[in-house]
């Protein structure tokens, strides 16, 4: 029976698919193993990183605890439900100072680092955990006690907060952990159907775009990489939410979120589309030319207003960045070649192209994550730091864009399988050893 040369060539990229999902899960997979041997004989808790012996909620709760955990949902369901789930229990065990705030838990005396508490610290800390990690957890697991924990947290962050604006008081003043917040409380508002989670996304809102605060207009800085980045996301997802959810302050933040975005394309983005790292958004002036390698994430706020406004500029703006990948950066050393700096990079592009599925900026994405993969040691190891994490949910990003969602339970190392997706027809190919 004479075969479709199309469909043909559709089962062969699935099949190619299938060897490179297979590889990106069993990377994530031994990723586990590797820092699971670092792991502290008595509390059971991972270090920050291999020479900083502590666990700590920004970064080993954050950034590698909550990436073992995702890997091993779609990986290995005995070790999620054994070890990581004890884990979580010790770190809520040992790590919770003030309520549900964690702090910083020190291997050598089996307590706390800092002689007293700090506050800001901790809110900073459980931001981090909250949005970094146990949000993606709850988004891909549903309800779970990982769930239960980051609600807790979130709750105690915005339980008594102390810095007072016009708008109400928010717990704190740092760019970064606002940003966390707008993040995590736009989506429990949809995630419980909770109005106070909305509420206290608004006032973070009515802070950044009604008052005297606003990243451009009212800032002689912004930084376009990590740790600010989640204010000019999170803005967008605090509009998206209202504009179902509360049309009037849609209304009342309609022109501001435009000025931030569009100021940003004037002053912070050069001929290819990629976004510089530090500007000045009064002046145009920019402070640090290097690229950021979280360009995506802010283009992610850029599409979601188009989304919502339909503002053809921001998906034009998109669709630039993605043209020019595989010209342009191919080999492109983002982060001084640190394996977090591609796995941001490689990630900001998977998530555009699931809306804007640009064919030359997949192949970018298959050739920058060969670097990225390069870097991890026999053991699973990749750098040492609490960066790692990254690696993983980039290579589980990675392996669901070639399987197209889909997968096979349980989960074993022998298994491929790949998708193909054109128009309403999905083409999947999947083999087994035995």
């Amino acid at each position: 029976v004479p075969v479709d040369p199309v469909v043909e060539r559709s089962f062969h990229q699935a099949e190619t698919n299938a060897r490179l999902a297979n590889e990106a899960f069993s990377r994530a997979r031994r990723y586990i193993d590797g820092w699971l041997a670092h792991a502290d004989p008595k509390s059971g808790l991972i270090p920050r990183n291999m020479k900083d012996l502590y666990w700590n909620g920004r970064d080993a709760a954050a950034d590698n605890y909550s990436f073992m955990v995702l890997t091993a949902a779609m990986t290995d369901k005995p070790l999620l439900e054994g070890r990581l789930t004890e884990m979580l229990r010790a770190e809520s065990r040992l790590t919770r100072r003030v309520d549900n705030l964690p702090d910083n838990f020190l291997f050598s005396t089996q307590s706390w680092q800092r002689d007293s508490i700090d506050r800001d610290a901790m809110i900073f800390d459980g931001a981090e955990y909250a949005k970094d990690g146990l949000l993606y957890i709850t988004e891909w697991m549903g309800r779970s006690p990982w769930t239960d924990r980051m609600t807790g947290i979130i709750d105690d962050i915005w339980k008594d907060p102390a810095v007072e604006t016009p708008f109400g008081n928010i717990p704190t003043r740092n760019f970064e952990v606002n940003g966390d917040l707008l993040q995590v409380c736009s989506r429990l508002y949809w995630f419980t159907g909770e109005r106070k989670y909305l509420d206290w996304a608004a006032r973070l809102g009515d802070y950044f775009l009604l008052g005297t605060n606003h990243p451009t207009r009212d800032a002689d800085s912004l930084t376009l990489g990590d740790h600010s980045c989640e204010v000019i996301n999170g803005l967008s997802e605090l509009y998206l939410t209202v504009s179902k959810a509360w049309p009037e302050k849609r209304e009342a933040y309609r022109k501001p979120i435009h000025e931030l975005y569009d100021r940003i394309l004037q002053t912070g983005v050069n001929e290819h589309g990629m976004m510089f790292k530090t500007v000045n958004p009064r002046t145009g002036a920019v402070i640090d030319k290097d690229l950021t390698d979280n360009w995506g994430y802010n283009y992610d706020g850029f599409y979601t207003v188009w989304l919502v406004d339909g503002t053809l500029a921001y998906r034009e703006a998109v669709l630039k960045a993605l043209s020019n990948l595989k010209a342009r950066y191919t080999g492109q050393i983002w982060e001084r070649g640190s394996s977090d700096g591609y796995a941001d990079s490689i990630e900001g592009a998977i998530t555009l192209l699931n809306r804007e599925p640009f064919p030359s900026a997949f192949e970018w994405v298959d050739s920058e994550i060969r670097t990225m993969w390069a870097k991890q040691k026999p053991d699973g190891v990749i750098e040492g730091w609490h960066g790692d994490g990254n690696f993983a949910r980039t290579s589980l990003m990675y392996a669901l864009m070639k399987t197209q969602g889909c997968r096979l339970e349980p989960w074993r190392a022998d298994l491929r399988i790949g998708a193909v997706r054109e128009g309403e027809t999905l083409r999947l190919f999947l083999s087994a050893e035995k």
